[in-house]
């Protein structure tokens, strides 16, 4: 696993992986390599997001590439100061997916538990709502947008 960025904060060395694929990957394998370099950690906490099954047959995950990998590491930043953590980890698909396939993973490894959930919570909500990257499903009836809904919203307003 290539780590992009290494950093001290107040004295504990973190290290974030953030990284916007256009094809598969292995959560597990992920997960397993994140876990082995964080063998001491406290706490390490991850979700993962996949396409639902049910009446999307497809999803479209399009983004703004200027934008998007340098937001997505300014946002691990934003995790790294604010929760106290020695690493993150931030994975997210674009392209032509199928139900089952994992759209996003993320994951903290902290002294204790509390840090590394609430990371991966504050992750996921600013990746949900405010990220750059936009959603279309395919249905019976076509392509439909999907934009954030209400709590979606107010999941993200928590953090301000």
């Amino acid at each position: 696993m290539k780590w992009l960025f290494f950093r001290r904060l107040a004295g504990v060395s973190a290290m974030r992986e953030v990284r916007v694929l256009g094809h598969a990957f292995s959560p597990t394998t992920m997960l397993e390599d994140f876990s082995r370099l964080y063998g001491a950690a406290g706490g390490i906490a991850s979700f993962l997001g996949q396409v639902r099954a049910g009446t999307a047959q497809a999803l479209e995950l399009l983004h703004y590439e200027p934008l998007t990998l340098p937001g997505m590491e300014a946002l691990a930043d934003q995790a790294l100061e604010r929760f106290s953590l020695h690493g993150v980890l931030a994975i997210h698909r674009t392209g032509h997916l199928s139900p089952g396939e994992p759209i996003v993973l993320v994951a903290a490894a902290a002294p204790h538990r509390r840090e590394a959930l609430q990371a991966v919570d504050f992750l996921m909500d600013h990746l949900k709502s405010a990220a750059w990257f936009w959603k279309r499903e395919l249905r019976a009836d076509g392509w439909h947008w999907i934009e954030p809904r209400k709590q979606d919203i107010s999941d993200i307003a928590r953090w301000a």
